[in-house]
């Protein structure tokens, strides 16, 4: 697959279409900071902050900035890192 397919599918979905809720164990988070290594602090709904991780396919295809809101879906085994980002989401 070339580079160009490969984002193309990364970005589709990423971002989807269709406005999904969240899953039963999935939740919404706002971005407060990168803090590097592909880290990002967030906050919950509840005011709870922890970091999250992005995996390794939205790596080079999709950046996220301060005040993005993202799907995140827990990390039971993690210390430091309570997630791992889903998907983008249109939601403010």
């Amino acid at each position: 697959m070339s580079l160009r397919n490969k984002r193309k599918h990364v970005m589709n979905e990423a971002q989807w279409e269709d406005q999904r809720l969240p899953g039963r164990n999935q939740y919404i988070v706002k971005v407060l900071r990168s803090t590097g290594n592909n880290l990002h602090m967030v906050t919950k709904p509840c005011g709870e902050v922890h970091h999250v991780s992005m995996p390794s396919k939205f790596r080079r295809n999709i950046w996220i900035k301060r005040g993005d809101y993202v799907l995140v879906e827990p990390i039971l085994e993690g210390k430091k890192v309570k997630g791992e980002i889903f998907l983008l989401t249109r939601y403010c």
